[in-house]
């Protein structure tokens, strides 16, 4: 029983950091804006909030660092793409080899450096239930953030004007444009928040999840985030849901390696990258679905006046 809470509980803290960068890709996406420079963003900001971790010993501090790479990251993504028009697809792609290269270089002096342990979280009462204590109420606060961030972006996008509007902008920038609304200073700032929430994620995994810092730790967990918004159909608490998902089939390697299941470690790596490939063929069957969920201006650019 108390491996299953543990289990469990390694499924949060591994699924926080996808459900983190899923939300930011679904913010750009909502607005009509598709960004492939996830991987990137994530490496990026994951090397400037662990050596602003390591200098400071403040968890927080590394995150807005993580953020503000991250956002970095990402505007010059929205100047390319949303200011002079550049290809969406060519220029992810290059933001996530560029963020590659970038952090690797960047942190060659960090390599085998390792941050102190910190005091264990728990939640006060709810910390000393038997199994769901361990389970849920043993966690870093990130974890808990990441719930209350898909609570905020649900109330955000269906309940408040200023969510109305930028799902409008996603559906129909032309119409948008024709009520008077910036349609590229909204995507612009669409971009900025995801791109901070991609590098939220990114400093999570090298200050809380492992925490070090060795080149291509991000490990292609920005492109399983991007997966989940397409496996989500574009809806926040399904991008949670689906983190989890994920999170728990990275886990199950481990669980099963300690069991002593004789399966090749390789295989087993394969495992949440498997995962996607079957999600997304399985979503893929049917693509009237998508095409009713998906935000209609997906991908495409917008020029005003044309």
């Amino acid at each position: 029983m108390n491996e299953v809470a543990l289990l469990i509980a390694a499924t949060l803290a591994s699924g926080t950091p996808l459900a983190v960068a899923g939300l930011g890709l679904l913010l750009n996406e909502k607005a009509g804006v598709l960004n492939l420079g996830a991987e990137g963003m994530m490496l990026v900001a994951a090397i400037a909030g662990f050596a602003t971790a390591l200098a400071t010993g403040s968890d927080v501090l590394a995150f807005a660092a993580g953020a503000g790479a991250g956002a970095l990251m990402a505007a010059v993504f929205a100047l390319l793409v949303i200011g002079l028009n550049t290809n969406q697809y060519a220029t992810g792609l290059a933001l996530s080899l560029f963020g590659g290269g970038f952090s690797a270089f960047v942190g060659v002096g960090f390599v085998g450096k390792k941050l102190e342990d910190r005091v264990p979280f728990e939640v006060p009462v709810l910390a000393d239930i038997p199994f769901i204590g361990p389970a849920l109420f043993k966690q870093h606060w990130m974890v808990y953030v990441a719930i209350a961030l898909v609570v905020g972006l649900s109330w955000f996008l269906y309940r408040s004007r200023a969510g109305l509007v930028l799902r409008a902008v996603g559906e129909s920038p032309e119409s948008a444009h024709a009520l008077g609304y910036p349609v590229r200073l909204i995507r612009f700032a669409a971009v900025l928040g995801g791109g901070a929430l991609c590098g939220v994620a990114g400093a999570f995994l090298s200050v809380v999840y492992a925490p070090l810092w060795v080149e291509g730790l991000v490990a292609g967990r920005g492109w399983i985030a991007l997966a989940l918004t397409t496996f989500a159909t574009w809806r926040p608490a399904r991008v949670l849901l689906g983190a989890y998902l994920f999170g728990g089939v990275t886990m199950l390697q481990f669980a099963l390696q300690g069991a002593g299941v004789d399966v090749s470690s390789q295989l087993l790596t394969m495992l949440p990258y498997l995962a996607t490939i079957v999600v997304l063929a399985l979503i893929s069957r049917n693509p009237l679905w998508i095409r009713i969920n998906m935000p209609a201006s997906l991908g495409k650019p917008f020029h005003p006046g044309a």
